[in-house]
């Protein structure tokens, strides 16, 4: 039999026929990545970027983040990251150097604590292994009540330290010289 279809139609079944390239089909994955960008306002720079994540639940699928930090994520009422989140945590946890900017209030301290935690992997007992620098003793204190919750259960030991004298007493007077 003869098949009868018009050229708009031919077009359409040769286009059915082949098969998607991985050529093709990495630029349809960047572009559904740069459209979920555009939608979320996130704005980047550099060269082989992590994808951003839509959901917490994918920092333990493909990051292996510690489950207790996940349940003491999900205490916290955090559901949905926010858009400094979706994207500042997998650039960390990829190792790579950071520069972000975001709102206050936008989620910035659990966009860096959650992969400070997570590449400390488990606590040892060596002396400090991280440190934060806050520019106002209020932020550091806020830094320092969300680590607290977000390390809850893990076994790390958070401390906020604001006079060097304190610091020697709760350490010890050689901890200046040690760390």
């Amino acid at each position: 039999g003869i098949k009868w279809m018009s050229s708009l139609e031919a077009k359409f079944e040769d286009a059915k026929d082949k098969k998607p390239t991985a050529e093709k089909l990495e630029r349809l994955r960047r572009e559904k990545i740069n459209r979920f960008r555009n939608q979320h306002r996130i704005n980047v720079q550099g060269t082989d970027l992590p994808d951003p994540i839509a959901t917490f639940d994918q920092l333990q699928k493909e990051y292996k983040v510690h489950p207790k930090i996940m349940e003491n994520i999900q205490a916290a009422g955090f559901h949905v990251p926010t858009p400094i989140q979706m994207q500042a945590i997998p650039v960390m946890l990829h190792g790579r150097e950071l520069l972000a900017s975001a709102p206050t209030g936008s989620g910035k301290t659990l966009a860096f604590c959650i992969p400070l935690l997570t590449q400390l992997k488990q606590p040892r007992n060596k002396g400090f292994r991280a440190l934060i620098i806050s520019p106002t003793r209020e932020l550091a204190s806020q830094t320092h009540r969300e680590l607290v919750k977000l390390a809850e259960g893990t076994g790390f030991r958070i401390h906020m330290i604001h006079k060097a004298a304190e610091a020697a007493k709760k350490f010890g007077p050689k901890s200046s010289k040690k760390f």
